[in-house]
């Protein structure tokens, strides 16, 4: 009567097996949940599943069709998931180098541990939030805190310059060609200008711009501090671990960024 699920046998390794698998499945569909990749990743585990049960069956032809598509689609599936892949990669580094990481003596050995902003650089980072939220004029701030922003850097112009309140101004004024793109502060110098973020693929509110999706969409794998100033409204909010804050006072905000 079982004769035909011979070939099924269950061990610990497989079982193991099994719950890897599992598991790697279900933070992947947590990862593209509301993205247009979804989609795609759901049709490549169908025709994986069927290849799989074709191969039980005997089905040769059917089980060789089908593993032809999946090889050959490889290369144009690592084109199709390039932001996925490497938001997966930068998720799963960010895991692991944050505080939890500097407690441990590998973390101390090798992680290099940024300078946190003075006060005097938070008050400069407020005021000049204050002046372009009172005149509408839009601002992308990021912050940086452990886990490295070369790659964000590297897509804009270099600054390093002393972090005030004139400079964010002027590198935000509307007609400087640096006000477009995210400013980057690491401790109290202003890095780079003009940088390039990634967007984010899940769903957010309506009223969010393309600043507040850039926004989120870093904070989605690094823990960098964003501060939006919207261009429409000239409402400021904080972005972090992919969920922005709207400040009501610049008390806040400051109190804010001093306890990031």
């Amino acid at each position: 009567m079982f004769s035909q699920l011979d070939f099924i046998h269950m061990g610990f390794v497989d079982v193991l097996d099994i719950l890897l698998v599992a598991m790697l499945i279900f933070y992947v569909v947590r990862l593209l949940k509301g993205s247009q990749a979804m989609r795609i990743f759901i049709s490549i585990m169908a025709l994986y599943a069927f290849r799989v049960l074709a191969a039980m069956l005997n089905m040769k032809l059917t089980a060789s069709l089908l593993g032809a598509i999946l090889d050959v689609g490889l290369i144009a599936l690592i084109v199709i998931f390039q932001p996925e892949i490497r938001r997966f990669l930068s998720t799963l580094g960010s895991s692991y180098s944050s505080r939890a990481l500097n407690s441990t003596f590998i973390g101390k050995f090798f992680h290099k541990e940024v300078q946190d902003s003075s006060d005097e650089t938070i008050i400069a980072i407020c005021n000049a939030c204050r002046t372009m939220s009172d005149e509408k004029c839009g601002a992308l701030i990021v912050l940086q805190r452990s886990n490295p922003l070369k790659y964000y850097v590297e897509s804009g112009d270099s600054i390093d310059a002393k972090v005030s309140e004139r400079l964010i101004l002027n590198l935000f004024f509307k007609n400087s060609p640096m006000h477009d793109g995210a400013v980057v502060i690491s401790g109290d110098r202003v890095v780079a200008a003009r940088c390039t973020l990634p967007i984010t693929e899940n769903k957010v509110p309506a009223s969010f711009g393309m600043r507040h999706k850039a926004a989120v969409g870093l904070s989605e794998v690094v823990d960098a501090v964003v501060i939006v100033v919207s261009e429409e409204t000239g409402n400021v909010s904080v972005v972090r671990d992919g969920k922005a804050t709207r400040i009501k006072t610049f008390n806040d905000l400051k109190q804010t960024l001093q306890n990031a």
